[in-house]
């Protein structure tokens, strides 16, 4: 991927702490555009020291709902991510993949749990 755009999320967000959807929303505009392109993308976690799934979903795993999951895994690349944050990515990717591929089952789900006939 040497001809691939870095993404610096820490210069996306301006913090080390990555925690709210909206700045993940960010990260996810600038992948996406990138993606429609057809440009590969580095996505760099370096200098980031917090990360939570809200975060995660909003800039990595709405991508599924736009996007293959072969054309993200033959163009995207996570990079400088620590360890327990690399759990919490696959955790949100398998989330989004299982969720994207049928999100009426969600949905139902979702109803069900919280009692809610109207939704």
């Amino acid at each position: 991927m040497s001809d691939a755009l870095t993404i610096q999320v820490y210069e996306v967000v301006g913090s080390v702490l990555c925690v709210a959807s909206d700045d993940g929303q960010k990260v996810h505009d600038r992948i996406a555009a990138a993606l429609r392109e057809g440009r590969n993308v580095v996505v760099s976690f370096r200098n980031v020291n917090g990360l939570t799934s809200a975060f995660l979903n909003a800039a990595i795993g709405q991508l599924y709902d736009s996007f293959s999951e072969g054309e993200i895994r033959a163009k995207v690349r996570v990079e400088d991510m620590e360890q327990d944050d690399l759990v919490l990515l696959k955790r949100v990717v398998e989330t989004a993949k299982a969720y994207f591929k049928d999100p009426e089952r969600f949905s139902d789900a979702a109803r069900e749990v919280l009692g809610d006939d109207d939704a």
